[in-house]
């Protein structure tokens, strides 16, 4: 195998993966960060519509640079553009939204993701902002959680552990991990591989999870375009 710098995927190639899930008509939160650029890769023919806890429902990609309006921001202070139809409201408006059970799908970051859905993506360490923000609320209450991530660590540690050492964002609550060399369900308390890059093979994958790595059946290749 190649250095893992040199096979693996980019944030945006996670993205773009991530968002060939959404279905037609969901209502989708994108986590602060990384997530957000998942609303750049909508797929054609599916009008999936994003909500932010800020309270904009409907709004589409980041506007090309220049043509800002920083009235119309998310909840991690990015400019958006709007959808016909989109909508406003109050930030209280919002949470109700979410913790009335009426998000489809949640795709946040993460820290660690344990082997029963356990996930970590918030910290009080140094340089981190000492809140969880909406996410437990989100994790909760969403009808299915995803979360897309490097494999390890910059220093090379999994994020896809046996059970989380970090303080937790919600518990069993994660159904699918997009990392930059797989794609993992969580089924029965197990990560089960549904999909990893060809350049690396199953043992080495293994090598650099923190937990048993099951499979049900053959296993996809992971491809996804140049972006």
């Amino acid at each position: 195998m190649s250095s893992l710098d040199d096979i693996k995927l980019t944030n945006a190639q996670i993205a773009w993966r991530a968002a060939q899930d959404i279905e037609d008509g969901a209502y989708v939160n994108l986590g602060i960060g990384f997530p957000e650029m998942v609303a750049q890769y909508t797929v054609e023919g599916r009008t999936p519509i994003f909500h932010t806890e800020n309270g904009v429902l409907g709004f589409g990609p980041a506007p090309a640079p220049g043509d800002e309006d920083w009235d119309l921001i998310n909840a991690g202070k990015k400019a958006i553009t709007l959808k016909p139809g989109a909508a406003f409201f109050h930030h209280a408006d919002s949470f109700a939204m979410v913790r009335g059970g009426h998000l489809d799908v949640a795709i946040l970051g993460a820290f660690q993701v344990a082997q029963n859905g356990d996930l970590a993506n918030w910290s009080t360490g140094k340089g981190a902002i000492p809140a969880v923000g909406g996410a437990m609320d989100l994790v909760q209450s969403a009808k299915r959680v995803a979360v897309v991530t490097d494999h390890v660590t910059k220093t090379g540690e999994p994020k896809l552990v046996d059970s989380c050492t970090m303080p937790l964002t919600g518990v069993q609550c994660v159904t699918r991990v997009y990392t930059s060399l797989a794609v993992v369900d969580i089924a029965e308390g197990h990560f089960v591989l549904r999909e990893k890059l060809p350049a690396i093979s199953f043992d080495e994958l293994q090598d650099l999870t923190g937990a048993e790595l099951k499979t049900e059946g053959p296993v996809a290749d992971l491809t996804v375009p140049e972006t």
